[in-house]
């Protein structure tokens, strides 16, 4: 009888361990296009989706080798491959990526069970705000370039009309895609969604790749403005030696054309930025196809931002938002003109010089406390904060990069003259600050939540309370004014000396980073109209430095920004 006991569950034991391989193979099998033709992935669904992100991963490095392959040789042999012949290329690519987000938004997102979970952390309102902000500013661009091509029809391509056109069009799809769907964890068709959105990041580094090396139209700007100068100035224009198969095909004398040149350098770098910003937010769902968030990971209170326990950070951080104001009006008065004058870059200078040992200083001050504290790290796997700690890293090395190489043309020309001087001390402060700044939040960010106290969270309860509560009467309102600057002063009072030195470093380091993302974005280029780098290296490969490190540069401020704003508020 023991016998027979023992061996009944041996035998279903047996009969299980027999039928499960099947049935495991025959799920394996059904579920991904790779199990059918890789016999090494075939043990577990891990396996399967690193096996689906490598070979989306060949699928975009091959693109872009294409493309890059294309634009090189533009560069270097203009008579076999023009320009013409890249934009065709990047076209099909753009028609190709339409058609997978007009698909996937009516097809693969409305399947059933396609999106059973969605990242928290991923598509930050801010991140969504920027790609329509740069989206719409690109529309913009390329408009301006098709009625400047269009006013030059008889001396322009049709592609150069073509080209924007389905550019607009592509600009306007992938950012409705990006709004709505940047936080899907797609569950279904996982390789044909990896590489669908592996293609539209290719596509969006070579449209960056493009207008990063490609100088053909700001040559021919730049030399029918200096022309038109030259005559105001009553001086015989003298061509460039780029510039001599631009001249015959000059704007017209209008004022239409003129918007439309100053439209295009203007808008220029925020079609670059819209490509990197899209890539970003690209790479974070193409991690996310295939996740599975549990629910311990899922924040069940979002901490709110919250302008409390703050005192000195928005005050120096608002004297320097006003200050930079002024300055850029000025410089954007004065260096636009004919004769740009010195003392525009001297101010413009100086005004860095004074503000970035004082950023320097808070973030080594703020990375001192982050390591007197006693939070732990966290551990937990989080794509969009290893995205960030990537993209703080690497769009330093834009300003990083720009600064190194005008030290090195600074102190070969004359590092004794003033300007160059106050040149020299800015790209030097400019690196310790983005290394300072870097250490400090990505330190920040992989510290644990701070989660308040049942005592605090009443506090903070019965304050919103009085402040939501409506009163008529004058004498009420004004003790309710008095109310609440006692609760916003005994809140400053109640907060730890920790905290609290992080949370005004931190305000600080917001606005600092907003008006230095301002001054660059909205036309400020000392560096490149001072034009001492441009006459040491040539104008070609200066526009290349410059338009690799200024969107670059202009992103690291604004993706700074949303990395500080998530420092201040779980501090």
């Amino acid at each position: 009888m023991s016998d027979k006991k023992v061996s009944r569950p041996c035998h279903h034991c047996k009969s299980r361990s027999a039928s499960a391989p099947t049935d495991t193979s025959k799920i394996h099998y059904e579920k991904f296009w790779l199990y059918r033709h890789c016999s090494s992935v075939q043990q577990r669904d891990q396996q399967a989706q690193k096996a689906g992100q490598l070979f989306s991963g060949l699928l975009a490095m091959n693109v872009v080798f294409l493309g890059s392959a294309f634009i090189s040789s533009m560069i270097f042999n203009k008579v076999a491959i023009t320009l013409a012949d890249v934009w065709i290329l990047l076209s099909i690519l753009k028609v190709l990526c339409l058609f997978w987000i007009i698909y996937y938004l009516l097809g693969t997102s409305r399947q059933p069970h396609a999106v059973l979970y969605r990242d928290s952390h991923a598509g930050a309102i801010w991140i969504r705000g920027s790609v329509l902000l740069f989206g719409s500013c690109s529309i913009l661009l390329k408009v301006f370039q098709i009625g400047y091509s269009t006013i030059l029809i008889h001396c322009k391509s049709r592609v150069e009309i073509v080209f924007p056109s389905i550019g607009i069009l592509f600009i306007c799809t992938q950012a409705y895609f990006l709004w709505h769907h940047s936080k899907d964890c797609i569950q279904v068709q996982h390789n044909f969604t990896r590489c669908g959105l592996m293609l539209t990041i290719a596509t969006n580094l070579l449209v960056w790749l493009l207008a990063v090396t490609n100088d053909t139209l700001h040559m021919e700007i730049e030399s029918q403005l200096r022309e038109v100068e030259q005559r105001f100035a009553g001086k015989a224009p003298s061509h460039p030696h780029w510039c001599n198969e631009t001249t015959l095909c000059t704007c017209p004398n209008t004022t239409i054309c003129k918007v439309f040149q100053k439209g295009y350098i203007l808008l220029y770098p925020f079609n670059t930025e819209y490509c990197l910003i899209c890539c970003s937010v690209l790479y974070v769902m193409w991690k996310n196809v295939g996740r599975h968030i549990s629910h311990h990971h899922i924040p069940h209170t979002k901490p709110k931002f919250k302008l409390q326990g703050v005192v000195f950070g928005p005050l120096l951080g608002t004297s320097a938002v006003i200050i930079g104001a002024c300055v850029f009006m000025m410089y954007q008065i004065q260096a636009t003109s004919l004769v740009p004058s010195r003392q525009v870059f001297v101010i413009y200078y100086s005004y860095y010089i004074v503000l970035l040992p004082l950023m320097s200083v808070g973030a080594v001050i703020g990375t001192i406390i982050h390591a007197l504290e006693k939070k732990e790290l966290d551990t937990l796997k989080n794509p969009t904060r290893s995205l960030d700690v990537v993209l703080l890293m690497g769009a330093a090395l834009g300003q990083i990069g720009m600064s190194y190489f005008s030290i090195v043309a600074l102190v070969a020309t004359d590092p004794r003259d003033l300007l160059n001087s106050l040149n020299l001390s800015y790209s030097v402060l400019l690196i310790f600050q983005n290394i300072t700044q870097n250490v400090f939040v990505i330190d920040g960010l992989h510290r644990q939540r701070v989660t308040p106290g049942k005592k605090e969270d009443t506090k903070e309860e019965q304050n919103h309370e009085v402040y939501s509560q409506r009163r008529v009467s004058v004498l009420e309102l004004g003790q309710e004014i008095r109310k609440a600057s006692l609760s916003y002063i005994h809140t400053y009072s109640h907060l730890s000396w920790k905290r609290r030195v992080l949370r005004e470093i931190s305000f600080f380091l917001i606005l600092c980073n907003i008006i230095l993302w301002v001054m660059p974005t909205f036309g400020a280029h000392p560096i490149f109209e001072n034009g001492m780098e441009r006459s040491f290296y040539g104008y070609s490969t200066w526009f290349v430095i410059v338009n690799f490190g200024l969107p670059l540069g202009v992103f690291y401020r604004m993706h700074s920004v949303g990395g500080l704003l998530e420092l201040y508020v779980t501090a």
